[in-house]
């Protein structure tokens, strides 16, 4: 059977060695599911809240101790018991136990920790990936890397105004290709960074953070790696940015300390707008402050019928503003960060909203991660065709790809790589039209996506409790808990 039978949180050390949250949950069969919680350095000011200690000796108030206690006490007082299968019906739970719009009593850590660690206990159970539980038959769309060569901004020091430059192999004709070319530019960055006199540090997530003398000298400086490393600017690999610029907006204006300005909304809006034109850049993330709403309106009227505008700080992953940016026009795109909402069950439901009104969905790690590999599951069950994990650099951030390569080899023949179908509605005229070994257009672009279900609350006391055996003679048509 599948109900809980024990719940366990302690305290483990992510990529940048602060504390986060793990969380182990037990089945009464044996089977378990373990996760790690990720944590971000640009937080978006209406994020779910990541509870922290503020004992200042010790981890310098980072601990998460507290949180550790709630999943121990709180959370698996009130969830041992419940199906495992019953995913929506114990991520309510936990919300309505925390009882804060925000997460803030509970921490989103703690909640977050028990939501993923059920989803990888139940997909054990059923002797099932974690992308084929989640996403059913369907899940069969490898995303498109998008790899952060480059940092900058809080990712950094001493480097651009700007967090994230990056680079999207579109052209590739599989996932294992696509990681390979990425790789291989990194490579080759590195000795241009060095050949130029920079030093070829790396920030939180495995990019150079050389100290540059402009913004636009990252994009320069990658352009020409792009190309000694053999590939076409352009055709087969596209740069996508997120500058992040809620880290420097003050006061009304955009602050660019490396070129001594500031910019309004407008002006804002027109420096991307020259970029876009000027640069091969397929995807451009929090290019406006997460309060400016009017900005990222502009923003879009002006290139969103070409450029995907990825909604980060603006959305974070929450169903209501989600609905606020699809009425008011606002972005075309949502960064899927399951922390910025605390539960699997709020951020599926945030991309399939988003999936449903014809905009992209871009699964995302944080820049304080760990050996987890959720999210790369979570991608191919989304079919969100691109995934956003950091540099092909550090095991924090390989992990990830190397969980991609394994579920593409898992699909076998079914396995398809997004490529430039992870931009139907956002593509610059040559995307249409390249040459090169791409693979065959998936049918109608990429899988439409279904409607969250809502599930039947399986009763606490195990009545009505479908059988394992059952659901693996059914594996075959398993069409997901989403």
């Amino acid at each position: 059977m599948s109900i809980i039978e024990n719940i366990v949180g302690r305290e483990v050390l992510d990529s940048r060695g602060n504390p986060t949250v793990e969380v182990e949950v037990y089945l009464v069969d044996g089977s378990v599911g373990v996760a790690i919680v990720p944590s971000g350095a640009s937080t978006g000011e209406h994020e779910a809240i990541e509870l922290r200690d503020g004992d200042k000796g010790r981890y310098q108030g980072k601990g998460v101790l507290q949180a550790v206690e709630n999943v121990n006490t709180t959370i698996r007082q009130e969830i041992i018991g419940y199906d495992a299968l019953d995913q929506k019906g114990i991520d309510e739970k936990m919300i309505a136990l925390d009882g804060t719009p925000n997460k803030a009593r509970l921490g989103a850590n703690a909640i977050l920790g028990v939501s993923l660690a059920v989803a990888k206990a139940m997909a054990q159970y059923l002797q099932m990936p974690l992308y084929r539980y989640l996403g059913g038959v369907h899940a069969y769309v490898l995303p498109v890397p998008m790899m952060n060569i480059m940092n900058g901004g809080k990712h950094a020091t001493n480097s651009t105004d700007f967090q994230e430059f990056m680079v999207m192999p579109v052209g590739a004709p599989n996932f294992r290709e696509g990681l390979r070319w990425g790789a291989e530019i990194y490579a080759t960055l590195k000795k241009v960074v060095h050949d130029r006199g920079f030093s070829t540090t790396v920030g939180d997530e495995g990019g150079f953070a050389p100290s540059l003398p402009s913004n636009v000298g990252a994009i320069e400086i990658i352009l020409e790696a792009i190309e000694k490393a053999g590939f076409k600017v352009g055709e087969e690999v596209y740069l996508a940015l997120d500058p992040a610029v809620s880290e420097i907006y003050e006061d009304g204006k955009y602050v660019l300390a490396t070129e001594g300005r500031s910019l309004t909304s407008e002006e804002m809006v027109r420096f991307w707008e020259n970029w876009v034109n000027q640069y091969p850049i397929i995807s451009l993330e929090d290019g406006l402050a997460e309060n400016d709403w009017e900005g990222w309106k502009m923003l879009t009227a002006a290139v969103g019928d070409h450029v995907q505008l990825v909604g980060d700080d603006l959305l974070v992953t929450n169903v209501e503003k989600v609905k606020r940016a699809i009425a008011e026009k606002a972005c075309n795109s949502l960064l899927c960060k399951v922390n910025q909402i605390g539960t699997l069950t709020e951020a599926i439901a945030a991309s399939r909203l988003s999936q449903t009104h014809g905009w992209t969905v871009v699964a995302s790690h944080r820049s304080g991660e760990s050996e987890d590999n959720t999210i790369a599951d979570l991608a191919v069950a989304l079919n969100a065709g691109q995934i956003k994990t950091g540099a092909p650099a550090r095991s924090d951030r390989v992990a990830k790809y190397n969980q991609l390569l394994r579920i593409e080899e898992n699909l076998g023949g079914a396995a398809r790589y997004a490529g430039r179908d992870a931009f139907p509605q956002h593509q610059p005229h040559a995307l249409s039209s390249m040459p090169g070994q791409a693979p065959e257009p998936i049918a109608g672009g990429l899988p439409t996506p279904r409607p969250l279900a809502s599930q039947n609350r399986i009763k606490r006391d195990g009545q009505h409790q479908p059988s394992r055996q059952a659901h693996q003679n059914s594996s075959h048509h398993w069409p997901g808990f989403l």
